[in-house]
């Protein structure tokens, strides 16, 4: 079982909409995710707005990849070095952490992550 960046077991962080680089819900990675997708969001407007500006458009739906677009308040495994920009940017969503993949901490510090920390349990 992949860890957390608290050394817990990775929680799932989104089943609607589905998440992850593969899908299942939770922010894994492997070789193949070149975007390091390892942070559990609650996306916000600011962030999505952002991601858009930066060239991600998160918010259209894509039907092609099943993409169903996202709104305010969605958790989305984000890409760990878009989440330091919008940090870097005063911008970042809060992070759960319980979902997010200890690979995140190679990218950013626990301390910006926990300053981040989503206060819902959802």
């Amino acid at each position: 079982m992949a860890k957390n960046v608290l050394g817990g077991d990775l929680e799932i962080c989104s089943g609607r909409p589905m998440t992850g680089f593969y899908r299942d819900g939770r922010c894994h990675t492997g070789t193949g995710d070149i975007g390091v997708h390892v942070v559990c969001a609650h996306v916000t407007e600011e962030f999505l707005e952002f991601s858009k500006r930066m060239g991600n458009d998160l918010s259209t739906p894509v039907p092609a990849f099943n993409f169903p677009g996202l709104k305010p308040g969605d958790r989305w495994c984000v890409c760990v070095a878009r989440w330091k920009e919008a940090l870097d940017a005063g911008v970042a969503p809060p992070v759960v952490l319980e979902a997010t993949h200890v690979s995140a901490l190679e990218f950013v510090t626990l301390d910006d992550l926990t300053s981040h920390a989503a206060t819902d349990r959802r």
